[in-house]
């Protein structure tokens, strides 16, 4: 009597941790997997992945697993890492880790099988996606004060309070206003524009964009170690 061939697993995965400023908090774009139908009746919320149906390198499958999700490739992304420990979802061998970051106010979904959740509210998850999802977010803040990540999260112009609102949702912690203000211009990260925003009933606050390269130049970066 034979038997049915089994499926065979997926070699590796695709799965990006999409990041965006919501209510005062990191959110991250989750995907709804299930329909609460048939023999199955739970509903399991899921990192985004992707896999390989054409041969796309792995920065076009991060990028179609974001236009999947959110309508749009435009996003920041970077990759992490590779994680095989603990079943995935869609059963693959290996998972190959990007993260993105979604610019403040353009957290959009493609269809009502996504949703964003804050970091402090998320549904159960994977081990191997749970630990993918701390991996990200740690990675995120481990760039900070080498590469201009917060700057993702920014309209082209801010205000300073912006820009130190998603700083300290990144790392998680309050800054010291006049501290993180100094850090800025030592590191010549930012350079003033002719532009400025009326913000309650103060006077209106000047707006700024990320200094050019050129200004950068031999800087490190914010020291966020030294800022209390």
């Amino acid at each position: 009597m034979s038997r049915e061939p089994r499926a065979r697993r997926q070699p590796y995965s695709v799965d990006v941790v999409a990041l965006t400023p919501r209510d005062n908090e990191l959110a991250v774009l989750l995907e709804r997997r299930g329909d609460g139908a048939g023999r199955d009746k739970s509903v399991r919320w899921v990192i985004p992945w992707t896999v390989s149906k054409s041969g796309e390198g792995l920065t076009e499958l991060s990028q179609r697993a974001l236009r999947n999700s959110t309508g749009a490739a435009t996003t920041w992304t970077t990759q992490v890492g590779a994680f095989s420990d603990g079943p995935h979802p869609g059963g693959s061998e290996l998972s190959i880790l990007y993260v993105a970051l979604v610019p403040m106010g353009q957290a959009t979904v493609s269809s009502e099988n996504f949703e964003w959740f804050r970091l402090s509210d998320l549904p159960a998850l994977t081990e191997r996606q749970s630990q993918m999802l701390q991996v990200s977010v740690a990675a995120v803040r481990d760039r900070l004060d080498l590469y201009p990540v917060a700057f993702k999260l920014l309209p082209a112009t801010f205000t300073l309070s912006e820009l130190q609102h998603i700083y300290e949702l990144l790392l998680g912690r309050r800054l010291h206003k006049a501290s993180f203000r100094r850090a800025l211009a030592a590191a010549a990260l930012v350079e003033p524009t002719d532009e400025w925003r009326s913000e309650g009933r103060g006077r209106p606050a000047q707006l700024y964009s990320l200094g050019t390269r050129k200004r950068r130049r031999g800087k490190r970066g914010v020291r966020f170690d030294l800022l209390g």
